[in-house]
């Protein structure tokens, strides 16, 4: 798949909104005041920094509100739902936060619902029997750990994000190798689409197109093996190991800080290996594999 700028962070920044606004919610002794004005501020400004960029994916942004209309059959829907919702829940519990009222009940529905977001969003790709790599119960649980993983950085839960960095490090690494096998289990060919497979195997004499269309530029992208590799690596070290170094030094605060921007740099190229490396049956017709 096109690995679209707007896509990517989107679901960066908005998994890191809504993993703080989680740990936000779940918080036995939450910050109040003004620590709670902050907190809140940086949690709404990288949830709707990332809705806001998904916008920008949209070919008539303007009919963005039609989304909230299709919840019965559309995971974009759910979204859409899901995110307002818990934005109004966390911004009322924040609103009281700052006021010094603590009610914990309202926090743990807030969380419940930023976690919906985050599953939702996952959805969205993982319902997509057209994309193998995708449409496997890895992608959710991959959103929702780098959320939660983000989230306990950006709140300073160091003992809970080491061992979260530990966990999401394992699952990407078993994503990545079995990802790289999902299409050939899917056993989508040239001989199943068409129905000949008993004749032999079928081949395209010419292209579908003789220049570039909507398919080839949305469904289509073609990433090398050795660069892909690379790419792993440098996603690997930034998202994890660093971040995990680091956050055993001293100065938490100092070093915490780097962590989260190392790991925050880790997701980005994480996200583009997603969609990068996610190969849509369509590119069987164009000899795209």
């Amino acid at each position: 798949m096109q690995p679209a700028r707007s896509l990517i962070l989107f679901t960066t920044l908005s998994g890191l909104g809504f993993g703080l606004l989680v740990w936000l919610g779940v918080d036995p002794t939450p910050p109040t005041g003004w620590v709670a004005l902050v907190f809140f501020a940086l949690a709404f400004l990288l949830a709707l920094g990332g809705l806001a960029a998904s916008s920008r994916h949209l070919h008539r942004p303007e009919r963005a509100l039609r989304a909230f209309t299709q919840w019965r059959t559309s995971w974009l829907s759910r979204e859409a739902w899901a995110a307002a919702l818990a934005l109004a829940v966390m911004g009322l519990h924040g609103l009281l936060l700052v006021l010094d009222i603590v009610l914990l009940p309202l926090g743990w529905l807030g969380a419940l619902l930023s976690l919906a977001t985050v599953t939702t969003t996952a959805m969205i790709y993982a319902s997509l029997r057209t994309v193998p790599r995708w449409h496997h119960w890895s992608t959710p649980a991959l959103f929702l750990g780098l959320a939660l993983t983000g989230g306990a950085l950006l709140s300073g839960r160091v003992p809970v994000a080491s061992g979260l960095l530990l966990v999401i490090g394992a699952l990407q690494l078993w994503v990545w190798w079995d990802g790289d096998r999902r299409f050939a289990r899917s056993g989508t060919t040239l001989a199943t689409a068409t129905g000949l497979g008993e004749a032999g195997t079928p081949r395209a004499l010419f292209p579908p197109h003789t220049g570039d269309n909507y398919l080839l530029h949305e469904m289509v992208h073609v990433v090398g093996r050795r660069h892909a590799m690379k790419l792993r690596v440098i996603a690997l070290l930034l998202m994890v190991l660093v971040p995990l170094g680091m956050l055993q030094l001293p100065m938490p605060h100092v070093f915490g800080l780097l962590a989260l921007v190392s790991h925050v740099a880790g997701v980005l190229v994480s996200r583009w290996l997603f969609f990068a490396e996610a190969e849509h049956v369509v590119g069987l017709y164009y000899g795209r594999r």
